[in-house]
């Protein structure tokens, strides 16, 4: 390309001095679009030599990559054979199987049936026992909310007792120290009057003194018509040595006993309902009968006062 453009460059000096000035800037004209041309020329020369390198080297990669896929495509073809000579193998062996597994199939049939069977009488079973201990839930929500009310009622009769065996003490204050006693335990409340305060020897008529002690009671239990009195008549173990319509100590434990309630009975209050007398005579004794001191404390009247407990009663159904 540069001799070529000499060339012209010398014609065209040449005829510089042949041509006429109007001729020569034709000639100027005409080279520099020569020379532009040539440029334009040269930069797509350029731009295709590049193309060319850019090219030759996505052909070498895509050749190395051919490569490289053509030897991936022979291990997958290598793999595929192999993996099909094995499923061919497992397809006979399977074939083989199971024409000499038909007795087996069927006797694992017949025992999946037999499961299924179990199966539907234990969900049947765990649906019963599911009601069953619906059921209990239940009952035990109802029991425990009667438990609840059988022990505030519960501890409603203790704290009367407590405020009863309060009531009665001080009812019989004055009496203390001549063989009076009052203590709670069991839920009830025990009134002990030991035969000094009560009675003579031998007899059930109730003194003066010991009136004033059962009248004092009468009017505390006046006032607690909720509570069963029971009146027990006790003896030391010495025989009765009188006459008359008494025969022994057990008659004679009965009648003071009953003496007792008479007093109780005229006090309009009580209700006679209420009041229960009971002769133990020597057989309930609190202390040993060998000495005069031990036979003192046996020979005495008890006054057991128990809250009713017909509501408790009625709430233990409840619970049962």
């Amino acid at each position: 390309m540069k001799i070529k453009t000499l060339a012209v460059l010398s014609v065209m000096m040449i005829a510089v001095s042949c041509v006429s000035s109007k001729k020569y800037n034709e000639l100027e004209s005409r080279n520099a679009d020569l020379q532009r041309q040539n440029r334009e020329m040269n930069d797509r020369l350029s731009s295709y030599e590049r193309s060319t390198t850019d090219l030759k080297n996505d052909l070498t990669s895509l050749r190395a990559e051919h490569s490289t896929l053509t030897e991936e495509r022979n291990d997958l073809m290598q793999k595929f054979t192999a993996l099909r000579k094995n499923f061919e193998s497992l397809e006979k062996s399977y074939d083989a199987l199971e024409k000499n597994s038909s007795a087996a199939i069927a006797e694992n049939s017949r025992q999946n049936r037999e499961l299924l069977a179990q199966l539907d009488e234990k969900e049947a079973a765990l649906i019963k026992e599911k009601n069953r201990l619906d059921k209990l839930q239940k009952d035990l929500a109802v029991r425990s909310q009667r438990i609840d009310e059988l022990e505030k009622v519960i501890a409603a009769k203790d704290d009367k007792m407590n405020a009863l065996k309060e009531a009665v003490s001080n009812a019989l204050m004055n009496f203390e120290g001549k063989g009076l006693s009052v203590e709670q335990r069991g839920g009830k409340v025990y009134v002990s009057m030991e035969n000094k305060l009560l009675f003579e020897s031998g007899s059930w008529a109730v003194n003066s003194e010991g009136r004033k002690a059962v009248q004092q009671l009468g009017s505390v239990l006046a006032q607690n018509p909720d509570i069963a009195v029971l009146i027990e008549g006790h003896t030391d173990n010495v025989p009765y040595g009188g006459s008359g319509q008494l025969k022994d100590n057990w008659d004679l434990s009965t009648k003071r006993a009953t003496s007792i309630v008479q007093i109780l009975r005229e006090n309009s209050k009580i209700d006679p309902q209420n009041l229960t007398a009971a002769g133990r005579g020597e057989f309930a004794p609190i202390s040993k009968n060998d000495t005069e001191a031990g036979k003192a404390k046996n020979r005495r009247i008890e006054v057991i006062l128990t809250p009713k407990l017909d509501e408790v009663t009625k709430l233990l159904n409840e619970i049962d």
